[in-house]
């Protein structure tokens, strides 16, 4: 069972407008430099670089990168201040803790650079800073939100193909005295978490790369549990242990983590969102000059 799957990763990566590469191409392009500078040499006519900021104008794609490039500069006006080079780095181990020895080659199958990647993140941040800014949590919405929250647990699973395996090993895994750990060693398929007796990374309600069932069956059980059927999975069936649950308790007890779950959601969410945006233009002032794009933010 793999904690993140590579759409998780794409779903972080574009939770902002931000987007590096593209924006990158577009700097120092415009009518403003004083010498046109060449971007492309060739047999008759060169190109020059507002032969090529034009040529950029006319795609579809020229608003929306304005758009990225704004919103981008909008938040670090505004926030840029509040995020340090600590936070991004705090946020950069997270990811690389869950992903593990797969964290590089993952990174390079999306076309992201270490650096690139902290870029991404830090506006992720910078976002989280405005939603915050703009969205007026209440306790009711905090008691609404407790109904689905989950605190992180911890539990470890020993993953085989078939269901009659499975049950084999479960009533070898309830016996007085079973080793968990040496049975996941044994008996397990996922050779991911082999080495440390089938635990998974800590995870809560927000979760979306486990299995809906494999969460749904955890969240039942207490420490030291083990679920009382093998579960089915996209990986198979698994055998779920409790390693640690520190129980809901009262929904007072966890405002810092529903408050974080709302703002994620909101960030999701278009409605929300466009309120965030429009907000963040009119305090930066943002006025277009040139005529072509003019209409970029239109709609905010």
């Amino acid at each position: 069972m793999k904690i993140m799957k590579m759409s998780s990763l794409k779903k972080i990566i574009a939770i902002t407008f931000g987007t590096i590469i593209i924006a990158a191409g577009l700097t120092g392009c415009g009518n403003g430099n004083s010498k046109d500078k060449t971007v492309v040499s060739m047999k008759g006519s060169d190109i020059s670089q507002s032969q090529y900021y034009k040529a950029l104008k006319q795609d579809s794609s020229a608003k929306t990168v304005l758009q990225k490039l704004i919103v981008t500069k909008s938040l670090e006006n505004e926030y840029g201040k509040k995020v340090s080079k600590s936070d991004v780095n705090k946020v950069y181990t997270t990811y690389e803790n869950q992903y593990g020895d797969n964290f590089s080659s993952i990174l390079k199958q999306n076309s992201y650079t270490k650096k690139q990647f902290k870029q991404q993140l830090r506006e992720n941040l910078l976002m989280k800073k405005a939603v915050k800014a703009s969205v007026k949590i209440t306790n009711k919405d905090l008691k609404k939100q407790f109904k689905v929250f989950e605190p992180k647990v911890q539990v470890a699973e020993i993953t085989v193909k078939t269901e009659s395996e499975a049950k084999k090993i479960l009533k070898k895994s309830q016996a007085n005295n079973a080793d968990f750990a040496k049975l996941a060693k044994e008996y397990s398929t996922d050779t991911s978490n082999l080495n440390n007796g089938g635990k998974l990374p800590a995870f809560d309600n927000t979760n979306t790369s486990l299995d809906a069932a494999f969460t749904k069956a955890a969240f039942t059980l207490k420490t030291g549990e083990i679920y009382k059927s093998p579960v089915k999975t996209s990986s198979g069936y698994e055998i779920i242990k409790m390693i640690k649950n520190p129980g809901k308790g009262k929904w007072q007890d966890h405002k810092t983590e529903l408050k974080a779950q709302i703002l994620a959601a909101d960030q999701q969410d278009s409605k929300v969102m466009k309120k965030v945006l429009s907000k963040l233009f009119k305090e930066n002032d943002i006025k277009i000059k040139d005529s072509d794009l003019k209409d970029a933010l239109a709609g905010y």
